[in-house]
């Protein structure tokens, strides 16, 4: 059995009202819901939240609700955490005798993820059983850690990653490309193995839920939304994976 889950809270400080933010007449939150329900090898779709809305939005796109408890639904509460809760709940909400093959791991604001490249990444590993999960990542080499800056103690800027730190310094330049393909995990999807989940601790940082050895599921331009002005980005990558506007009229649903 394959079971998506997706997270996502009601208070949002940084952007307010995100994840049911219209974007092309459909809340921000309908977008991972829908991938999760093209997919060929989903089963059963679950969204983990202590928002009505966001359970309002679930319930149209099929998705069984999970309560988030207010302990993980604060702004210092952790996704990682949400996924495991959400994990042990779906696990007392299905039949005892069916085996969760893997977990579709999914977030409300992340809305860049269609169908196929859930399908991708669940036969990614089921054709590489060393493997722990595959995620969607997508190639931005204008942010590769030789750019990165932070800022010293008399407020000068300094590199965040020391030069010394990279095999061949020979390459460093002020090429975007110099360094081949830097890739980000851009939160579209993780398709985990349960053992992720349930031995977190052993998973590789930052996003522990994602296991030691990750196989990508090549994407462009993904992102989660934090920020107004990557909605323009998003409305983009929508629109070039025929996304058509919905009929919505209000920018914003009212909470």
């Amino acid at each position: 059995m394959i079971c998506a889950l997706a997270i996502g809270r009601k208070g949002s400080s940084g952007f307010p009202k995100k994840n049911v933010l219209n974007i092309l007449g459909r809340p921000l939150a309908a977008y991972p819901l829908i991938a999760a329900s093209e997919s060929k090898y989903v089963d059963q779709v679950f969204l983990s939240t202590d928002c009505d809305v966001l359970k309002s939005i679930g319930t149209e796109y099929g998705a069984a609700h999970i309560e988030r408890p207010p302990e993980l639904a604060s702004n210092k509460a952790l996704g990682e955490d949400a996924f495991v809760h959400g994990y042990e709940r779906i696990k007392s909400m299905i039949d005892s005798s069916k085996k969760i093959e893997f977990l579709v791991l999914l977030m409300c604001n992340a809305p860049t993820i269609n169908g196929k490249l859930i399908d991708e990444g669940i036969e990614k590993l089921r054709s590489d059983e060393t493997a722990d999960s595959a995620v969607s990542v997508s190639p931005y080499n204008m942010w590769s850690p030789i750019r990165a800056r932070k800022l010293d103690k008399d407020g000068s800027l300094q590199p965040f990653v020391p030069f010394k730190s990279f095999i061949d310094q020979s390459k460093i330049s002020c090429d975007r490309d110099s360094q081949g393909d830097v890739f980000f995990a851009d939160m579209g999807v993780s398709v985990v193995r349960p053992h992720c989940l349930d031995d977190l601790a052993s998973g590789l940082l930052p996003q522990k839920w994602m296991g030691q050895r990750i196989l990508p599921i090549h994407n462009w331009g993904g992102l989660d939304i934090d920020h107004p002005w990557q909605v323009g980005m998003l409305e983009f990558w929508l629109r070039e994976h025929d996304f058509k506007y919905a009929g919505m009229t209000e920018r914003t649903p009212k909470v």
